[in-house]
């Protein structure tokens, strides 16, 4: 964002792009494994995404907090704040969102709050950036939302994400949910999605 400040990039009519942005969102969560497009209504600094800034535009808030894993956001981190309101944590157990790097270990994926069983929601969303939603290694996902099968094809995902995305499910209700995420598009993997690799 070359020539920019911390004042642009943000919706720019905010009511209406962000409610675009969250029946978007709330449509790849009711569906795993279908790749939505949000657009280009928000222009972040880099490290975050269009896709992955439009989500945070629209659910991040006051009372919520971001993580960001990437040691050189701060610019990001600064730009999110102000367009939404949402305070940065350094504490990774404390973060409602986290946005994760490309390659993240998914070893560190556990510090992440996890909910407990009479409040399975207070957990974490992770957005992960990928190279590509659509031509890497098939993937089988089901659970609810798909009527039988769908299959995903992401690339660039980090060593052990399939092994880690089971112990994950293992945990229901509690359990981190993620987003995937390329440029402008997202996919969804709630807590409840299994994964298989083809």
């Amino acid at each position: 964002m070359a020539g920019t400040t911390l004042l642009d990039g943000g919706f720019t009519a905010p009511v209406f792009q962000s409610q675009a942005a969250f029946r978007l969102v709330m449509d790849a969560m009711a569906q795993p494994g279908r790749i939505v497009d949000l657009g280009h209504a928000v222009q972040p600094p880099a490290p975050l995404e269009p896709a992955a800034a439009a989500f945070l535009a629209t659910l991040a808030d006051y009372d919520t907090l971001v993580w960001f894993e990437d040691s050189g956001a701060d610019t990001a981190a600064s730009w999110l704040t102000f367009h939404t309101g949402a305070a940065v944590t350094r504490d990774p157990s404390m973060a409602s969102y986290a946005v994760l790097s490309q390659n993240s270990p998914v070893s560190s994926w556990r510090n992440f709050a996890m909910g407990s069983l009479s409040y399975p929601d207070r957990s974490a969303t992770l957005l992960l950036p990928v190279e590509s939603l659509r031509d890497g290694t098939p993937l089988t996902v089901r659970g609810p939302g798909i009527e039988t099968v769908a299959v995903i094809s992401p690339r660039g995902l980090p060593d052990g994400f399939t092994e880690t995305m089971a112990i994950n499910v293992a945990r229901f209700p509690q359990g981190f949910d993620l987003l995937m995420t390329c440029g402008s598009e997202l996919l969804a993997l709630p807590r409840t999605t299994r994964l298989v690799e083809t």
